[in-house]
């Protein structure tokens, strides 16, 4: 959380409130006198088990295992009041849609029953955190940047048919903004036959959203077809520059001097009455898509897959990008100094040990960060993607591995093709369980 927990715990409280107006609506079945004991001791039970910072777990469990309240007018109302900023019943009301305690109404899409304990303890044991959809109720996947759907392929190759046998769901949703009726992103669109073979493997729910910011999903939700949370959210090869560098660490004038720098000057233009991106670069003019230079940072891109999915995983990331996502999963501020980009002179000072260790990893080997560092405990939020209504936690696991591909695990045609660029270095993958 923030430096002040209390007030962080606040904030989150009251917004997950106001996010879920049905829950939210519900909730005053639980204050009701033939309810209200079950209910608070529900929520003693809940903020037991829920990882939350001493200044507001003692004072929450002291709140209600002093007494056993039979009604709202039972609680220590001041006390609510500074933990909630709320009056005493839409306290409690908060609190139970806060901990979990309200049933959402039936959603289109059933959503894996494991809590993030569970999922930690599998994947720490698993080499292919794919594996994972072998050992849930409903094998569900999000991929973000989907581009010529290839992970997808090799994802559903591997698990539609043993799923089909188990008679579990599998459920693949996939996102891409490219527009499919763009002359624009050559060999990223959606692969035609792909979707053709997905269409047809039985026992798949497979559906695909082309021209889709992967930020601003609340159509999609509002008509449900997204589920509100999949068993694993992905992003291959996590697209540079727009996860490359971090807004609220870098400042918007320095960003666009390094993109020049590296990238050439740019401009908006127009191809074949569609809008596009001018690059000037070694001489040439290269032609993008609008948004290829619109740049949101990896903390938006850690905070959406932290949302939606119970494992998290990011696979074939560049050495910018990794810096920067690294950068905002260890907790000491050292790692996130103020307009300072990260390179190969500065990199090493920056990041020290963790620099050496990680650099250090052969291809293929992996290492749980929390051995090399202390990982970053508060919640993230992001403020290059203000139509986000989501606050996700932080990440109580983390592991790195270091290369492109790994046997048995699918991967992206962008990740097959690092074995042939010579002058980049080997990227790594990266297995997260959202707390």
């Amino acid at each position: 959380m923030s430096r002040d927990p209390l007030a962080e715990f606040r904030r989150i409280v009251t917004l997950r409130a106001h996010q879920s107006p049905e829950q939210w609506e519900a909730s005053k079945n639980l204050l009701e006198e033939t309810t209200f004991p079950s209910t608070i001791a529900r929520l003693c039970e809940a903020v037991r088990n829920k990882e939350l910072p001493p200044t507001v777990k003692e004072p929450l469990l002291c709140l209600f295992e002093r007494s056993r309240p039979r009604r709202v007018q039972d609680l220590d109302g001041a006390a609510l009041k500074s933990l909630t900023g709320l009056p005493p019943s839409k306290a409690v009301r908060a609190l139970a849609v806060f901990f979990g305690l309200v049933p959402k109404a039936a959603a289109k899409w059933p959503v894996a029953h494991l809590s993030s304990e569970e999922v930690e303890q599998a994947v720490s044991n698993l080499n292919d955190p794919f594996h994972l959809l072998r050992r849930t109720d409903v094998a569900s996947v999000l991929e973000i940047g989907a581009g010529d759907l290839s992970f997808a392929e090799e994802l559903v190759d591997l698990y539609a048919s043993e799923l089909k046998q188990q008679e579990r769901p599998f459920i693949v949703h996939c996102l891409d903004r490219l527009d499919p009726r763009s002359k624009l992103g050559g060999p990223l669109h959606a692969n035609p036959e792909r979707l053709q073979k997905f269409q047809r493997t039985e026992g798949l729910s497979f559906s695909f959203f082309g021209d889709q910011d992967m930020f601003e999903l609340k159509e999609l939700d509002k008509q449900e077809f997204l589920a509100p949370r999949y068993t694993i959210a992905t992003c291959w090869a996590p697209a540079t520059p727009t996860f490359a560098y971090e807004p609220s660490r870098l400042s918007e004038t320095l960003i666009r001097s390094e993109l020049e720098h590296s990238k050439g000057t740019f401009h908006r233009t127009r191809f074949d009455k569609e809008p596009a991106l001018e690059v000037l670069h070694a001489g040439r003019a290269l032609l993008f898509p609008p948004w290829k230079f619109d740049i949101v940072g990896p903390l938006a891109l850690l905070n959406l897959l932290a949302c939606r999915g119970l494992l998290c995983v990011l696979g074939s990331v560049d050495a910018q990008v990794f810096w920067e996502l690294l950068a905002q999963l260890l907790e000491d501020s050292r790692y996130r100094p103020r307009d300072q980009p990260f390179d190969s002179a500065n990199l090493p000072k920056i990041f020290g040990k963790v620099y050496h260790i990680l650099t250090g990893l052969q291809i293929g080997e992996s290492i749980d960060l929390a051995e090399v560092a202390a990982l970053r405990r508060h919640y993230l939020r992001s403020t290059s993607s203000p139509s986000m209504d989501c606050v996700a936690g932080h990440f109580r696991y983390v592991r790195i591995s270091r290369g492109a591909i790994f046997p048995g695990i699918p991967a992206s045609s962008t990740a097959r093709k690092f074995s042939r660029m010579v002058e980049e270095v080997p990227p790594w993958m990266l297995t997260l369980v959202p707390a």
